[in-house]
C-alpha cells in the first residue's frame, strides 16, 4: 500500500527547507573541525597518540569515551569522565 502524505511543501518552502539544509551542514563541518582541534591538542598535552573521542554508531552517534585510533589503549568510558 502506497503511503499517502499530508504535507507536501511547495517550491518556495523546498527551497527554504534546502537552505537551511546547506547550514546544518556547514555547521556540522565546523564542528567536526573543531573536534579535530581538540583531539590533537588532547594528543599533544598528553603525549598519547592519535587519541580521538569515540562515538558508538549503533546508538545514535552518542559520544561513549576516549581512545586511540590504532587502540592499543584501552577506552576511557564517558561515565569515568564525567
Amino acid at each position: 500500500m502506497k503511503r499517502k502524505y499530508k504535507i507536501k511543501p511547495t517550491e518556495k518552502q523546498l527551497g527554504i527547507i534546502k537552505l537551511y539544509w546547506k547550514m546544518l551542514c556547514a555547521e556540522q563541518d565546523k564542528l567536526w573541525l573543531r573536534i579535530g582541534e581538540l583531539e590533537r591538542a588532547m594528543s599533544k598535552e598528553t603525549g598519547i597518540v592519535d587519541l580521538e573521542f569515540i562515538q558508538d554508531s549503533m546508538f545514535g552517534g552518542e559520544w561513549i569515551g576516549v581512545g586511540n585510533a590504532d587502540r592499543t589503549m584501552m577506552l576511557l568510558q564517558r561515565k569515568d569522565l564525567e
